[in-house]
């Protein structure tokens, strides 16, 4: 299915078939494109970025590369093929035909969902903007812009379904995820972790591999919607979003693969030697780690909840890979397991399935994200040092749901509050871990050179050679 570059708007949906629409869309662009000048990437508008744009939405063709500008970067509209045979598959309306239109009953949950989507995608080009002053590569910049405008994309993609069902509700809607904020005190973003700073490239890449994991959860999950138009946009979607985690689960390989090399070289395990020696020693890697897989797992939201259970039986939004699932897709009479604290002691008890699905969505995401780590961890193995990065227990440094007031350990051991304090600094990345890591950024823009602290990538993205001009300054 075939994108049509011809037209103002680049898009798959027939946009010219229907002209209000088109021009409540044209009429937010320019919105859009000056929300890019002001809250894109700092100082980037200039240069000439070897990007990939989507030309087709089948996954074995759907990518063209060449050197762009970003502000002239063709965002556009763009959903998987429909199936006219499409079903519900989940809920209370399960068997039903999936519906094209918003049902009257289901509109304000459907906007909410698409709104708090949709805020995701400009808050992160907003976290990320002066990332690019301080980029160990060609390379990983490129990486970094490519991201960027997939995140404006997918920003697009949102804001076509309010626009398109949802009226002048929708449009007003639009109109605020260019308004809001990342960290702003009066109009911030709606999500907490969102609202988090990204200073450095070490964050960055956690945040790929972590925070982006979670948008591909979200995004499976709504892939499921009975809302047809909904689930065929965020399955076009997911195809982009895979390249974000792999930024970061190899940003962070990257990172810990030239630290061992250090490491080997000099005969060293000490921190403050690692450190002296220009690159990041393994245990702030783990105290970042520790930080950005629990404030991404918050973003799930709470262990038990009403909004879930109704999103569910609503046929709105459903679990991962729900149709390989072997239960009656109804779950009325399941039950889940959730952790809360009794007598003193973390532990577990049943509740029912249908109000602990954010909890299922996380536990799925927890084993997902612990392939990555297992493969990092292969880095600094192959490299014969004693250090294994581990995954925290899920109620450390919780801050929704039941867990939100209890301190528990990486290890999931309950403690008191004085055992956090005393702890907390060796557990969570600190003022001067943060600091540190600053220091050795420094932006590298020769073609094939890297900041000492990384490593090269293995291959060239799109297999261009290692000394490939990634971006042109002009």
């Amino acid at each position: 299915m075939s994108i049509d570059y011809s037209q103002k708007i680049p898009n798959n949906v027939n946009l010219s078939d229907d002209r209000a629409l088109q021009r409540a869309l044209e009429h937010w662009q320019p919105a859009f494109l000056d929300w890019w000048r002001d809250m894109g990437p700092d100082g980037s508008h200039n240069f000439d970025v070897y990007l990939r744009t989507a030309v087709s939405v089948d996954p074995s063709g759907w990518a063209h590369f060449e050197h762009v500008k970003m502000p002239d970067y063709r965002w556009g509209i763009f959903l998987q093929p429909a199936d006219p045979e499409r079903k519900i598959h989940f809920g209370e309306h399960k068997g039903e035909a999936a519906w094209q239109d918003v049902p009257g009953e289901h509109r304000a949950n459907l906007r909410r969902i698409i709104v708090t989507q949709g805020d995701t995608e400009p808050a992160s080009v907003e976290q990320q903007r002066h990332l690019g002053l301080t980029a160990p590569s060609l390379y990983d910049l490129r990486n970094l812009f490519q991201v960027n405008v997939e995140e404006g994309r997918h920003l697009w993609a949102m804001v076509y379904l309010l626009h398109r069902y949802f009226g002048r509700d929708g449009r007003e809607e639009a109109e605020a995820l260019l308004e809001r904020r990342s960290g702003d005190q009066d109009n911030p973003r709606i999500l907490g972790a969102f609202n988090e700073r990204t200073p450095d490239w070490l964050s960055f890449f956690m945040f790929t591999y972590f925070t982006d994991r979670d948008g591909k959860f979200q995004l499976c999950a709504l892939a499921e919607s009975g809302f047809d138009p909904l689930a065929r946009t965020t399955r076009f979607m997911l195809t982009e979003e895979a390249h974000h985690m792999f930024v970061g689960e190899s940003g962070v390989s990257r990172v810990i693969q030239r630290t061992c090399e250090v490491m080997r070289e000099r005969g060293i395990e000490d921190p403050e030697q690692v450190r002296a020696a220009g690159v990041i020693d393994l245990e702030t890697i783990q105290r970042y780690l520790n930080f950005h897989y629990s404030v991404t797992i918050d973003l799930f939201g709470a262990d038990q909840s009403s909004n879930a259970a109704t999103f569910y039986s609503a046929g709105l939004k459903g679990r991962f890979e729900e149709g390989k699932r072997a239960d009656d897709h109804v779950l009325k009479g399941d039950a889940y397991r959730v952790l809360e604290v009794r007598d003193g002691r973390l532990g577990e008890r049943e509740v029912p399935m249908l109000n602990a699905l954010n909890e299922v969505l996380r536990d799925d995401y927890i084993k997902d994200s612990m392939g990555g780590v297992a493969r990092w961890n292969k880095v600094i193995e192959k490299a014969g040092i004693p250090f294994r990065l581990t995954v925290p227990h899920k109620a450390f440094n919780r801050k929704i749901g039941t867990l939100a007031n209890v301190h528990v350990s990486p290890q999931g051991e309950l403690i008191s509050e004085a055992e956090w304090k005393a702890n907390e600094r060796k557990w969570l990345a600190t003022d001067e871990d943060r600091a540190f890591v600053a220091s050795l950024m420094g932006r590298v823009v020769e073609p094939g050179k890297y900041a000492n602290w990384i490593a090269p990538p293995a291959v060239g993205i799109n297999r261009q050679p290692m000394d490939f001009e990634y971006v042109r300054f002009n």
